[in-house]
């Protein structure tokens, strides 16, 4: 199983999201910081200067309006949104400082003795020197009279001041973003992969309940996709698996089904005639007598044919006969067929061709069981054609196999029962009429597929061309200096 490419990866999602919004944590409390700073210091357009001109008019017209003007509550609320400290003072002895914890060590103080120091005549040159050193200072003016002053510090304030300013703001502020940023980290990487684990766990839990239909999600690309594939890939086994044992519990049962039925007719046939044979007034003569006992030993030999070709299937099918692969001359074996169901042709009027094309290789398999095989094919071919009809055995090369067919002249094979020829106990003589041969146990072509597939070949029924059934083998071909 890959591994899935680093930025698809889960951990690689996790990390890169982590960093993300520790960039933009970092980012948005950058800009906010410098944006508080700018309020409190100032920027170019409110300098200390401008700020000193702005808060004396304002405080010139406040006084103007109401002389006992309360000059704390006056400064407190209309510059709440100045962040930028400064003081002021009156000649009436009321003083009021904005933002005092940004103002310098005894601000307040200075401001006062500016006022009084204004108050003193002074040479003008003097005046701008305290004015460029300390602070920036505008003069309030109430109907020509001076009757107050406002400082303004000309620098920034200390950086513990401005910090203790903009400290529980940051603060806050950085909090709100940190949870907005988990929640958007938690809804961009978490929540897919929580969904498809989630899915993942109703699928287990399903597969544990015995339902193997269901799959997890495989979307993603990272760690939790591949655990999902290796599930589904799982689930898809499991499913397999119950299929093939379902299948096999079914054909099983009809196995047995059909065992009991083909055992039952000799037997019931046996019983019934040994029964008869009991009965000395039902059996009047020897002749008749003699007559039911050749029914009785008809009946035991089909019924010992029968028991035969189980066995004889299930080793093959379950691998417990042995199997010995030399190499087989096609000749032999054909030759052994026309031997054996020669008083057969001869009874029935049957012609037997055989065919062997140039340069066909020998068969590399165990000569009993293809014998077996090629006789089971005769006899059916044999059992189906009428008399004056024609037997064919061809053999050709076939790339590294040899092909065999066993051919007939009889009514073939209806075309809806070509794929079922094979099954156990599956019989077309109803449709392959007008013979007087009885049917076979109806295994043989059963055992004649088995017996191919433990030789690594095929078999296949089809109908010729010109009438008749053909049944096609293909073996593989033996090795040079077999």
């Amino acid at each position: 199983m890959s591994e899935p490419t680093w930025y698809r990866s889960l951990y690689g999602r996790i990390a890169f999201g982590f960093i993300a919004l520790l960039a933009a944590l970092l980012l948005a409390q950058g800009l906010l910081f410098l944006w508080l700073t700018d309020r409190i210091i100032g920027s170019p357009t409110r300098t200390p200067a401008q700020l000193a001109e702005f808060v004396a008019h304002d405080v010139a017209d406040a006084l103007a309006a109401n002389p006992s003007l309360d000059l704390t509550s006056f400064v407190n609320s209309h510059f709440k949104r100045v962040y930028q400290p400064f003081d002021v003072e009156l000649t009436s002895g009321q003083g009021a400082a904005h933002n005092r914890e940004g103002l310098p060590p005894n601000f307040p103080h200075m401001v006062e003795r500016r006022l009084r120091f204004a108050e003193m005549p002074r040479p003008p040159e003097e005046v701008s020197r305290i004015r460029s050193t300390f602070a920036v200072f505008a003069p309030i003016v109430v109907a020509e009279r001076e009757v107050g002053i406002v400082g303004v510090p000309g620098g920034p304030p200390p950086v513990f001041v401005t910090l203790r300013l903009i400290g529980p703001k940051l603060t806050w502020a950085g909090l709100a973003l940190l949870g907005v940023g988990a929640a958007v980290t938690a809804l961009v990487v978490f929540r897919p992969a929580r969904t498809r684990l989630r899915s993942l766990e109703q699928a287990a839990a399903a597969v544990g309940e015995g339902r193997t239909d269901v799959r997890a999600i495989e979307a993603g690309g990272d760690e939790v996709t591949a655990l999902a594939r290796a599930f589904n890939r799982m689930a898809s086994d499991l499913e397999s698996r119950a299929a093939a044992l379902a299948e096999s519990d079914r054909v099983r049962r009809q196995l047995l089904a059909d065992v009991s039925h083909e055992l039952m007719t000799p037997l019931s046939a046996i019983r019934g005639y040994v029964e008869t044979l009991q009965m000395p007034e039902a059996v009047p003569d020897d002749v008749t007598r003699n007559r039911y006992l050749d029914i009785v030993q008809q009946e035991t030999q089909k019924l010992e044919g029968i028991v035969g070709d189980l066995l004889d299937l299930a080793k093959l099918e379950g691998g417990g006969d042995a199997i010995e692969f030399d190499a087989i001359a096609v000749a032999q074996l054909f030759r052994r067929v026309a031997d054996r169901h020669g008083p057969a042709l001869r009874e029935r009027g049957l012609t037997l061709d055989v065919t062997i094309a140039p340069d066909t290789p020998d068969i590399q398999g165990d000569a009993v069981r293809l014998e077996q095989a090629l006789q089971n094919l005769a006899a059916n071919a044999i059992r189906h054609t009428p008399p004056g009809g024609r037997i064919t055995l061809t053999a050709e090369p076939a790339g590294d196999r040899v092909r065999l067919v066993v051919g007939d002249t009889g009514p073939g094979i209806p075309p809806e029962h070509l794929n079922r020829v094979f099954d156990r106990f599956y019989k077309v003589d109803a449709s392959r009429a007008g013979t007087r041969i009885p049917s076979g146990s109806g295994l043989g072509l059963s055992i004649v597929r088995a017996t191919v597939q433990r030789h690594h070949g095929e078999v296949m029924a089809s109908n010729a061309p010109d009438g008749g059934a053909a049944f096609t083998l293909l073996l593989p071909a033996a090795r040079s200096g077999c």
